[in-house]
């Protein structure tokens, strides 16, 4: 019987004054322990741990004394691997890959780090999207053409909890709250989203509250968080503001989601896009990227690089809600229960 461990890093900025266990790290976290509770729903002995550094795993393994161990995302050496597998010579690892290649290309050694994890005989690359799959199969048959890369490579796509919420769209409010949450960092597109949100507020004669996640900067943010800032300040006598929201407890954050009139995630780069799934299981229509959220509805999502497409998905959006949250729903459904399916045969 196979037995699963889930293991993740501890974010840098950790702190205990600040941070609970479960608050430690954010998107990340609440991916792996969705696909632990699932892996637990469908019989599957699973557990989730979170790590302070490559010293802990050896310790956290021998006292799970799992057959699989996943970690989650590139954070561990590969020489790492070296000892680890010596200490544990039956158990398989899979390294997790939680982006497409345009945000891995911001991620200094990724790439290196992939190729030289293939070199170990019990490692397997995990992979969260298609795209990326096909990439880094294309790289590592590349490397070594004489080799059969087809189990070593696997597609493990993302799970999300199927409980959904419905909420009434109210049009009589003088303001149009506007969710564009998750981390700020150049590929989730924060400022064009705006520009659009801007023009559709003031279509339909509204002001905008544009709320965002300025608490977490990452992979060169400053400049984005910076010109959102300067273009709200210029825009304050005209009644449009952006509220900025620190990162919360996952509860705190779906009841944040549920305040809003309006999601966006027009991102350039996903590969799943947790945020969009949380305003969606609130009840709260949605304006995606749909080559890039594998669920989104396409009738509502927008091109990444035109605000005049965002701002008439935003309108689209404001006239059909109902049938916005529902399709959305439908479809995050559909993709979820593949998932499950692909996770069960290769566990179970």
């Amino acid at each position: 019987m196979k037995k699963v461990l889930f293991i993740l890093k501890r974010r840098d900025d950790y702190g205990a004054e600040k941070h609970s266990h479960v608050g430690l790290s954010t998107g990340l976290y609440n991916s792996a322990n969705f696909m632990n509770e699932m892996l637990r729903d469908v019989g599957v002995e699973s557990n989730l741990e979170v790590a302070i550094d490559n010293n802990c795993i050896d310790r956290l393994v021998t006292k799970h004394k799992p057959t699989h161990v996943i970690i989650e995302a590139l954070w561990v050496v590969p020489t790492k691997f070296s000892v680890l597998q010596k200490l544990h010579p039956d158990v398989k690892w899979i390294i997790r890959l939680h982006s497409e290649m345009p945000f891995i290309a911001g991620e200094g050694n990724a790439i290196d780090w992939i190729g030289d994890y293939a070199d170990f005989k019990n490692i397997i690359i995990g992979v969260n999207a298609p795209r990326m799959l096909r990439e880094t199969k294309l790289f590592l048959e590349t490397k070594n053409p004489e080799k059969d890369w087809s189990e070593k490579v696997i597609y493990l796509p993302n799970f999300y909890p199927q409980e959904y919420k419905t909420k009434k769209f109210n049009k009589n409010k003088d303001v149009i709250d506007i969710g564009c949450f998750g981390a700020v960092r150049p590929l989730k597109n924060h400022l064009l989203q705006a520009f659009g949100a801007i023009e559709f507020a003031d279509s339909i004669g509204k002001k905008l509250r544009f709320h965002v996640n300025a608490g977490r900067i990452e992979m060169q943010g400053g400049p984005v968080l910076n010109n959102l800032k300067g273009l709200f300040q210029h825009l304050y006598d005209r009644g449009h503001e952006m509220i900025n929201h620190q990162w919360t407890p996952r509860e705190q954050f779906l009841e944040l989601c549920s305040t809003m009139d309006i999601g966006m995630q027009v991102s350039f780069s996903e590969t799943f896009n947790i945020v969009g799934a949380d305003l969606i299981s609130q009840g709260v229509p949605l304006v995606g990227t749909s080559e890039e959220i594998p669920w989104a509805v396409n009738a509502f999502c927008a091109d990444p690089t035109n605000s005049a497409s965002i701002c008439e998905k935003l309108a689209l959006t404001y006239r059909m809600p109902w049938i916005n949250v529902k399709s959305n729903q439908w479809s995050l459904t559909h993709y979820t229960n593949e998932t499950r399916k692909i996770w069960t045969k290769y566990f179970k």
